[in-house]
């Protein structure tokens, strides 16, 4: 008898939780649409992991200031970089998920860096929520006007010359515009000599000066140096040309195919914020994206304003992950920090 009461007063305690359970729930989906009405109710974080003065830092404030207007409440940039942005990832992975704080990351932190680094605190496609791809920045191939050449098909010809000689730099060992010298390397079938350099500033100095002879890098980094004559663009590593250098053709166009190594910055927030504040952060973004104002400072920086759902985005970085997992897998390419 002792028994029976115990195991029909678990039974009860059992159907008690699960009732509890349903009712949150249920109070969660009516109470959806109502916290959307009312958010923000105070200031927005959204977190970029490069410091301040940068390209992403640049497109983060256009975008935050626009939120700003459109939401009523401040939205501010917290500028925390450091390992490849995965500080900053790890950051917006452990916090609340209630739309206040969120995430402008670029492609490497969340597609190329998960697999180079061991013990990676965070999981790219599962601790994320997506909310929408802000911009697409071209990867572009240049050089110093002495090398005198004016494509990427003169480069391959020098380097079949002279094989792993020639000094390719980069932004940095994972970065998109080291996969995209290897992207050009595989298709040319040719080597080059990677310089590996702690962001785009040093590689343009000593691109400038002569101590490398090819970079690859975003074209919101060589706008400047390009417009003056300074160096010259032989080939966008991207899906198609940009149109503020539109006379730059494509790798792809020059013979060289599956050599797209465009970076990405995306908005994204917490895993399990609440579908209906998603939604509305992505109506901000695209609203801020189609913004006469923030639309041609983008354009005119160099970069190219997408905008989306968010499914679009989550189908997007699935793709971009696996990609750029073959890529470090192919290449055996390390973290060396």
């Amino acid at each position: 008898m002792k028994a029976l009461i115990d195991a029909r007063a678990r039974q009860s305690r059992t159907c008690f939780a699960a009732i509890l359970v349903l009712v949150a729930v249920q109070w969660i989906v009516a109470a959806g649409p109502a916290l959307a009405q009312e958010y923000p109710t105070r200031p927005i974080r959204v977190l970029i992991a490069f410091p301040p003065g940068g390209p992403t830092d640049f497109v983060g404030r256009l975008l935050a200031d626009k939120m700003s207007t459109l939401f009523g409440q401040r939205v501010y940039i917290e500028n925390k970089p450091g390992a490849n942005g995965t500080v900053g990832a790890d950051n917006i992975a452990k916090s609340d998920p209630d739309g206040y704080s969120l995430f402008l990351t670029t492609a490497g932190a969340v597609t190329i860096s998960p697999h180079m680094m061991e013990n990676i605190p965070y999981n790219s496609l599962r601790d994320f929520a997506p909310i929408a791809q802000v911009v697409t920045n071209t990867t572009v191939l240049v050089v110093n006007p002495k090398m005198a050449i004016k494509t990427a098909k003169e480069l391959v010809a020098l380097a079949k010359q002279k094989p792993g000689t020639i000094p390719f730099a980069s932004t940095g060992i994972g970065s998109t515009t080291h996969l995209a010298q290897e992207l050009l390397a595989d298709a040319a079938g040719v080597k080059f000599l990677h310089v590996p350099y702690r962001g785009a500033a040093p590689a343009l100095t000593d691109l400038l000066a002569g101590q490398v002879q090819v970079l690859a890098a975003d074209l919101t980094v060589l706008m400047a140096q390009i417009e003056a004559g300074a160096i010259v663009p032989i080939g966008a590593a991207a899906d198609k040309r940009n149109e503020m250098i539109p006379a730059v053709t494509t790798l792809a166009e020059q013979g060289y195919p599956n050599t797209d190594a465009s970076n990405w910055y995306a908005l994204l927030a917490p895993a399990k914020t609440p579908p209906a504040l998603i939604k509305k952060l992505n109506d901000a973004v695209n609203t801020a994206l189609v913004d006469p104002d923030v639309r041609g400072k983008i354009v005119k920086s160099g970069a190219i304003p997408v905008g989306g759902t968010p499914e679009a985005l989550g189908t997007f970085m699935r793709a971009e992950y696996e990609k750029w997992g073959r890529v470090v897998r192919e290449h055996g390419i390390k973290d060396m920090q």
